[in-house]
C-alpha cells in the first residue's frame, strides 16, 4: 500500500496537467482517470483513445497500473501519452494510492 497524500501531491505535479480526477470531470489532453482502477483501458466515454490503448483490452488494477506508469510506451506501444513514466517505484505505489481513493 502506498501514501495516498504523497500520490495526490505526485499526480498534481506530474499528471494533472494532462488529467483531471474530480468525479464526472471533463477529459483534457489525458482522460479523466476518476475510477479508473477497475475500469477497462480505453473506454471513458468521449475520450478519443489511441487505437492501441482500445486494443489494449486490459482492466486496470494496481500491478498493470503500476507496468504501465513505469513505462507507459513500453505497456502500450503507440499510445498516445508522451508522459515518460515514473522511475521509482515508491512514487508509482502512492500515485496509485491516491488513484485507488478517487472512486
Amino acid at each position: 500500500m502506498g501514501d495516498a497524500a504523497n500520490g495526490k501531491k505526485l499526480f498534481t505535479k506530474l499528471c494533472a496537467t494532462c488529467h483531471t480526477m474530480d468525479k464526472g470531470g471533463k477529459h483534457k489532453i489525458g482522460p479523466n482517470l476518476n475510477g479508473i482502477l477497475g475500469r477497462s483501458s480505453g473506454s471513458a466515454a468521449g475520450f478519443a483513445y489511441s487505437e492501441a490503448m482500445k486494443s489494449k483490452m486490459v482492466t486496470w488494477n494496481d500491478n498493470n497500473m503500476d507496468e504501465y506508469l513505469k513505462a507507459p510506451k513500453k505497456f502500450i506501444p503507440g499510445t498516445k501519452m508522451v508522459f515518460p513514466g515514473i522511475k521509482k517505484a515508491e512514487d508509482r505505489r502512492d500515485v496509485i494510492a491516491f488513484l485507488n481513493s478517487q472512486k
